[in-house]
């Protein structure tokens, strides 16, 4: 199992002890940690863990991100089956051997289960109902905790060792998206991934809106850097947001020469309006109406966040082009590898 972190005080060692918690498989299991040189009291909860059971091992992730995390973790993992786990997530007790089962029943090169969430809190609760919701995340298979078949990519993935040689490792120009690139690779060479409702963990979403607005904007930034090593978007799914608010955008000033085009953007806004109160209402009537007030903003949060994102990564790689590098240095500030 390979685990990137960085600065995840409040998370990592309940997520290690899940990990950890796992019913045993043939051959024993390590763990490795690759920590992103936190500045928080990660680590010396990290060292505390090495140090009760030798299945953990803690290494250094000079890179910070994400991807260059799982890189340095698969360089010094010995398994011949590959588990990325994510620190704000807890996994059920079988989840290592269901990968396992998985693996071997369907000869898929990656496996893994839905996301399924868990909040504690209002905001976190009311982000996680939305979370599942086709509304906010574009109708992806790996939001729907009952699919089981083929996917184009599920969270964070059980592979055949060999896949990382026949395909290469994580993109490290990546700060996210580094999953569905490496998924997108995987398919575009031939390989099948598969989405089994056995493997079941429980990820934490981010406990505010403005930690969730970051994330998703990072989410459309990189987005377009990996259709544009790729030149073909995975899913129309990604795009939406980002032509949304352009056509918003385009009507607003298109009215200042054609008078019709405030009437068309009015009409645009309310329909957006009345599928984000539908919306809502939906997702109230299954999760709670205590959250009813809050869900408008949510879905919004969701949609504005990842479309300004992906229409300033259009700027950025696109049109000044921007290296990835510098990308990393001006928008992550440290928080990409959360």
């Amino acid at each position: 199992m390979i685990v990137p972190c960085r600065n995840e005080e409040d998370t990592i060692a309940d997520c290690v002890n899940s990990i950890l918690r796992q019913e045993p498989v043939a051959g024993g299991m390590e763990l490795i940690v690759a920590d992103g040189l936190s500045t928080d009291k990660t680590r010396e909860v990290l060292t505390q863990m090495t140090q009760a059971d030798a299945r953990v091992r803690l290494i250094d992730n000079p890179g910070r991100i994400v991807s260059s995390g799982l890189n340095a973790a698969l360089e010094a993992a010995r398994g011949a089956i590959i588990i990325r786990m994510d620190a704000h997530t807890l996994y059920a007790p079988d989840y290592i051997r269901q990968c396992i089962i998985a693996l071997r029943e369907t000869g898929a090169e990656n496996v893994g289960g839905p996301a399924l969430t868990s909040g504690e809190g209002y905001f976190q609760t009311a982000i996680s109902a939305a979370y599942h919701s086709p509304f906010a995340v574009g109708g992806a298979r790996f939001h729907n905790p009952d699919y089981e078949g083929f996917v184009d990519t599920v969270p964070y993935g059980c592979w055949p060792r060999r896949v990382f040689s026949e395909i290469g490792l994580f993109d490290e120009e990546l700060v996210r998206n580094q999953d569905d690139e490496f998924n997108l690779r995987l398919i575009r060479s031939g390989g099948k991934i598969w989405q089994s409702p056995r493997i079941k963990s429980w990820y934490r979403p981010r406990g505010s809106l403005r930690d969730l607005f970051r994330q998703y904007c990072q989410y459309g930034y990189w987005k377009v850097r990996v259709i544009q090593k790729h030149r073909l978007p995975a899913s129309i799914r990604h795009v939406i947001p980002g032509v949304f608010l352009l056509s918003l955008a385009g009507l607003l000033l298109l009215s200042w020469w054609w008078r019709p085009a405030i009437w068309v953007l009015a009409t645009v806004a309310a329909l957006y309006a009345a599928g984000t109160l539908g919306a809502s209402f939906v997702t109230a009537a299954k999760r709670g109406w205590t959250l009813l007030p809050i869900l408008p903003v949510v879905f919004a949060t969701y949609h504005v966040s990842y479309g300004l994102g992906f229409l300033r990564g259009l700027w950025d790689f696109l049109v000044i082009r921007k290296r990835p590098q510098q990308s990393w240095a001006t928008l992550s500030r440290g928080s990409a590898a959360r």
